[in-house]
């Protein structure tokens, strides 16, 4: 199974992952500019940040598969929110809310130590999975 949270296929809801970095913002990606990595589709907001992610995605893509890194910490998933991020180590962490971003916030290095420890342990499925959607 991917290990990446994905919605129909699609990483961090939409947002390009490159952004994060050169713009130290969320910006929405292009659904005309895309990457396909992992079983899911990254979308960027230029072809430069669509070049710079299939270089190196490993260096942008989010830790964790974008799943909520202070929920990983603490040994289960949950979705993680690309509004509530953080550059940590010149990583890109997501949370699932606010609140989970200020308990995050409150040891980060020890959080991304557990995540990092959970994180081949834990059961990695994609958002929405077995529900189906209408188009």
């Amino acid at each position: 199974m991917d290990e990446v949270n994905n919605q129909s296929g699609l990483a961090l809801q939409g947002y390009d992952p490159v952004a994060y970095f050169k713009e130290g913002k969320p910006a929405i990606g292009d659904a005309a500019i895309t990457y396909r990595w992992h079983g899911a589709t990254y979308r960027f907001s230029s072809r430069e940040d669509r070049q710079a992610f299939a270089a190196n995605p490993e260096r942008y893509a989010p830790q964790f598969g974008g799943y909520c890194a202070f929920a990983v910490s603490r040994g289960t998933t949950a979705n993680g929110d690309p509004h509530q991020w953080a550059i940590e180590n010149d990583r890109l962490f997501l949370n699932n809310n606010a609140f989970a971003m200020t308990l995050w916030n409150r040891d980060r290095s020890g959080n991304i130590q557990a995540g990092n420890e959970n994180w081949p342990l834990l059961p990695k499925r994609p958002l929405m999975a077995g529900r189906q959607t209408p188009d």
